[in-house]
């Protein structure tokens, strides 16, 4: 986890290498059975993430995000069949073996979109959010190598 400075006070982080394989799993893992029950006729989903960066407070380790969530059928291959892609906020806290998530936040729809980005993302962040709309080729990419995988099984 990120050392915090302070009690109280945060260090921000820019970036995705204070993320570890566990935390990637429990983020994909906590995002997947949030939304499994919204989807019952998909076959499998998967949760694919790009990290902008971390903060640490209080033993919490708040990432920020772009989430990209999707459902797939076998009959269907790599056609996308529900899902979303966003960006958000996930709080882990580690306790004794493993990581669990004590918040998870996603903006309001909406004209509350822009008002609610801002009270969760930091300054910085907000640029590469905007940029990312509409534009997470890279995750469409990352999602499709584990969809084909899953198809060959």
């Amino acid at each position: 986890m990120p050392e915090t400075t302070g009690c109280n006070e945060t260090t921000l982080r820019n970036g995705d290498k204070h993320i570890t394989k566990e935390m990637d799993e429990t983020i994909s893992n906590y995002i997947i059975r949030k939304y499994s029950s919204y989807h019952l006729e998909i076959e499998k989903q998967f949760e694919v993430h790009k990290v902008y960066g971390t903060s640490g407070s209080n033993g919490i380790l708040s990432i920020y995000m772009w989430s990209y969530y999707g459902g797939f059928n076998k009959s269907t291959g790599i056609e996308n069949q529900a899902g979303h892609s966003l960006p958000a906020v996930i709080r882990l806290k580690k306790d004794a073996k493993r990581y669990s998530v004590v918040e998870y936040i996603e903006p309001q729809d909406g004209s509350l979109y822009q008002s609610s980005l801002k009270k969760m993302f930091p300054k910085e962040y907000l640029k590469l959010i905007y940029q990312d709309a509409g534009n997470v080729e890279d995750l469409q990419k990352e999602m499709e190598k584990k969809v084909k995988q899953w198809l060959k099984e």
